[in-house]
């Protein structure tokens, strides 16, 4: 007989236990036991960062418990309150554990490299994967069409999306403490008691909003949410280590057309068809062991540009990157050109090997209603009442130049006077 209760010892939440005499908690139970959703363990949560940040190798599995984990602190607190939500809680802790059973091998890199949308295959894994959409219906046949409106905010209650999707969520909340926490970014480090305290619900618009007494802890989330973003999602060589694999898999895919690549059938499928139109069964066999396990036998491939782009990956000998934001578009454009043109003959391919990368990172946006405050004059937005808000709306751009790690970069800059603002002002 099965233990009435399942705990898992998370590193930022401590035990999360889950009790079989709860009917929605068992269905948890039984989702976590499937085949899709133990697949994310072999998912990295943070993709190829392990490469900038040793640390960084916890799996989409670690991250998804950690979310319902947080749904479920939040959501029961504010069912407590307003009891009318109380019908929703399996639609919230199912969406919340399963938003993320789509993704594809190193996570969102894949949408780069691929093409394929993580989103789009979660709602096909609820509806096509039989583990899955057995144990939804099994629980309420209008279970997995209340999770997919979830998914794509139209369910008629905005608090029960918001809280998996918005832009104060229980997802972003623990990727910010996760990512935090296995990449040693001490700055990244959120007061979660004190979120969702702040959270709280308005019967009369049916929203997710925060009450003004918790606007520092909600200030705080955002600038941590920026300062992670500029800092260790888009950390200058995890834009390489992503920028190489991209061009891996570009080169893979024109060998696999002249039928001198090597590639078992899933990586076959995954390399000649839109990854998003794949059978169920070939985008749930990818994963990142089947991805490395490809780049380690092509390291020895007959092709010079891709063995040397596997070696570059697998044996963390990237590129470089310098940042060139200070300059014009024109400029920037310049600037690649004469690196290109420098180091032909010493590469393969000087297209290949150099490029630019353009980043726009801001720290909050009005997505999907954005975050409202609850006042004594009605509901109004956080950036009418918060001047840090209103700074964290302006977007800031950077560009970098992707190159070998030998190219003289100096010296190719020192022709160029930087101009104030940079980033494609004339």
């Amino acid at each position: 007989m099965p233990l009435k209760t399942r705990t898992y010892h998370d590193p930022l939440h401590g035990a999360i236990t889950l009790d079989r005499a709860d009917p929605v908690e068992a269905l948890l139970i039984e989702l976590i036991d499937t085949s899709p959703f133990q697949r994310l363990r072999r998912i990295r949560q943070l993709g190829p960062a392990s490469l900038t940040f040793h640390g960084a190798e916890s799996s989409r599995f670690t991250h998804s418990l950690g979310v319902m984990a947080i749904a479920r602190r939040a959501f029961d607190r504010l069912a407590a309150i307003y009891p009318e939500l109380m019908v929703h809680r399996a639609a919230v802790l199912c969406a919340a554990l399963l938003h993320d059973v789509g993704h594809g091998p190193f996570s969102h890199t894949t949408e780069e490299v691929f093409g394929g949308h993580h989103e789009h295959w979660t709602r096909r894994i609820l509806k096509q994967a039989p583990e899955v959409r057995r144990r939804l219906d099994e629980f309420s046949p209008k279970l997995r069409c209340d999770i997919d409106a979830i998914y794509q905010h139209q369910h008629p209650v905005p608090c029960v999306w918001q809280l998996v999707s918005s832009q104060l969520d229980c997802d972003r909340i623990d990727y910010l403490m996760r990512d935090s926490y296995f990449t040693g970014a001490s700055y990244g480090q959120l007061d979660l008691d004190r979120i969702i305290l702040a959270l709280d619900y308005d019967p009369a618009s049916q929203q997710l909003i925060v009450v003004k007494k918790g606007l520092g802890a909600i200030e705080h989330y955002l600038v941590v949410r920026y300062f992670m973003y500029a800092h260790i999602y888009n950390h200058p060589k995890n834009l390489v280590a992503t920028w190489v694999l991209e061009q891996t898999i570009r080169r893979a895919k024109a060998l696999l057309t002249t039928s001198t690549l090597e590639a078992d059938n899933t990586m076959t499928a995954w390399l000649s068809c839109d990854v998003d139109e794949l059978p169920l069964e070939q985008y749930l066999a990818q994963d990142d062991y089947v991805l490395s396990y490809h780049l380690q036998r092509w390291q020895t491939h007959k092709d010079p540009i891709l063995a040397d782009l596997c070696q570059q990956f697998v044996n963390r000998r990237l590129p470089k990157a310098t940042e060139i934001s200070q300059y014009t578009y024109a400029q920037q454009a310049e600037i690649l050109s004469i690196a290109r043109h420098q180091v032909y003959g010493t590469v393969p391919d000087p297209k290949i090997y150099l490029s630019l990368h353009h980043i726009s990172n801001r720290g909050y946006t009005l997505y999907q209603r954005g975050i409202k405050l609850k006042t004594a004059e009605g509901l109004v937005a956080i950036s009418q009442l918060s001047p840090l808000v209103q700074t964290l709306i302006q977007p800031c751009q950077r560009t970098w130049l992707l190159h070998p790690a030998d190219l003289p970069v100096d010296d190719i800059l020192e022709t160029f006077k930087p101009v104030i603002g940079g980033s494609g002002e004339e």
